[in-house]
Formats: structure tokens, sequence, C-alpha cells
């Protein structure tokens, strides 16, 4: 049978209009190196330098743009802290259930001299009016990333060790992680004793929690749980759909924005992806550019 022209017509315009709307076929299949050069483009716009670590835990594909490039770590150091405390537990050197007593006064790395943490500069308030009481060890690691506390980050630190998470970190496989000291140390602010990172030590790091290799298998899966309630979502979940869950910790001082995590996606597959940032302009600008390059690779893993 042939088909009239009036009625094949309407079949190659129906055909125009699916490739047209339709979201799979419209998209154009990008290859890793594409994908690298389409982000490097976009970031070549931006004001500020960035750096991009990804990792496909199902396929070993990476992309890395500046992933040996220095930052400072801002709150991506809270996670090595969290892995500490449960490297710790899991020794017997201490138990998530312990207490500790809340205080505002620590003592500077530079020369032992007092400083305090107040209110008004950190992002968890209200542990502020819990002063002089105690929590335990797991409450303060949980507000620690969920909510980025940086007092109960001060405590936590104080109780485990700067030192010890740093070794940790090398014993994990990183190379230039340093967790140096508490938040808001001023003096040692002032004499460059900052905690620093790389976009690829904290692939390394996600990557241990994700395949249950960052202490143990149940610690890594605690920690995990702990990762999913981030607070702070503007960066790389920001565009996902709301099936693709994120376990990650997000990290701020002026002119940098950090996220780092882990991507779990409907069908079992996970990725790490760290997007670090500095000498940047506009805080929600750069965010909304992170976010966008979460959402193009998340295009890309869905290809596969």
């Amino acid at each position: 049978m042939v088909l009239k022209n009036t009625t094949l017509t309407t079949v190659l315009m129906a055909v125009c209009v699916l490739c047209a709307w339709s979201p799979v076929l419209a998209q154009s299949t990008l290859t890793l190196d594409q994908l690298t050069q389409k982000i490097n483009a976009e970031l070549a716009k931006q004001p500020g330098t960035f750096a991009v670590a990804f990792r496909d835990l199902t396929t070993g594909k990476e992309l890395l743009i500046r992933e040996r490039e220095t930052f400072h770590a801002a709150s991506t150091m809270k996670t090595p802290v969290m892995i500490e405390v449960y490297k710790q537990v899991a020794q017997h050197k201490m138990a998530l259930a312990d207490s500790i007593t809340i205080t505002t006064e620590f003592k500077s790395i530079v020369d032992g001299s007092p400083y305090s943490l107040r209110a008004t500069d950190d992002s968890d308030t209200s542990i502020y009016k819990a002063v002089g009481t105690k929590r335990t060890l797991a409450a303060l690691v949980y507000d620690m990333i969920i909510v980025s506390s940086n007092l109960a980050t001060n405590l936590v630190i104080e109780r485990v060790g700067a030192q010890n998470v740093t070794k940790t970190m090398r014993d994990l496989g990183t190379k230039d992680i340093q967790v140096r000291r508490g938040v808001e140390d001023n003096k040692a602010f002032a004499q460059g004793l900052n905690n620093t990172t790389t976009a690829y030590d904290l692939m390394v790091i996600f990557d241990r929690i994700a395949t249950g290799k960052a202490v143990s298998p149940e610690a890594s899966k605690a920690m995990i749980a702990t990762l999913l309630d981030q607070k702070f979502n503007t960066a790389i979940p920001a565009k996902l759909p709301k099936d693709v869950k994120v376990a990650h910790k997000t990290g701020s001082v002026t002119g940098v924005r950090h996220d780092s995590g882990i991507v779990f996606l409907p069908d079992g597959r996970k990725y790490v992806l760290i997007l670090l940032s500095k000498d940047i302009k506009d805080d929600n600008a750069t965010l909304g550019v992170m976010a966008t390059l979460s959402e193009w690779i998340y295009q890309y893993v869905m290809q596969g």
C-alpha cells in the first residue's frame, strides 16, 4: 500500500516535531572530551578560578580540571574531620555517645592564646544557646556536616586532633589535604596557616566513603546518611531531578564557594563530583554556574 502524499507529509511532520521536543532525541551525545571542553568554555567566562573533579564509580571514567590546584578548604574540611571521628571510634578511643561540654573558647595554634566563636559568624546559631551544657559527639558531628556548625566543628577537632585528621587523609591516599586547625583562628589565618585542599583529594576521600572504604563499610554508610541530610543545596543538587540523591558537603569563605560529594542515581549507579572556586566576585552567580556544571555531568552520565 502506498501512502498518499498528504498522509506521508503528516507523518514526517510528526517525526520532526517529536525530534524537536524530545530531550532524548534532541540532545546530541557528548564524549567526555567534549564535555570537558564545554565546561572549560563556560568557566572561562567566569571571574575567579575553578577546579572540577568527577569520577564515575561504575565506569571509572574521570573528568579533571585544575584538580591539583590548592584551594582554601573552607568547610569541606569537615568531611575529613568526620572520617577521623569514625576512625577513632573504631579504634575505641572514643564513642559517639560521649558527652562534650559546649564552650566557645579555644586556643590558637600559633601561640596558644584564647579566641572565641560568636553566633553572628556561624551558620548554626542555636548551639550557642546551649553553652555550658553537654551534647553527644554524634550530635556535634551531625551539626558540623548538615548545617556546617563552626562551633560544633571546633569542639570535635579539639577532641580528635587536627594532625590526626591530616594523617588519616594520607592513609586514605590523599597527598595535599591539610587540616591544621579549627575555625576563626585569626592569628593562624594571618600567618597563612589555613586548612587547604585540592579537588582531586576530595574526590579520593568521597570515593572511599562511597565504596565503603572510609574506616569500614558500616562507618561509610553512617557518614553517607549524615551527608544526605545536608541543608545547603544550591550547587551540586540544585538542578538535578528530585529522585537523584546527593550526599555532600559545601564550603564557603569570602571569595570562595565549594561543593563536594557523591551523587546517587535511581538505577543504583553513583559518581563523585567536586566543584571548587576561589577569587570569585558573585556568590550567587558562582553557585548558579556550579549547579549548571553538575547538571551537565548528570546528563553525560545518563547517556550511558
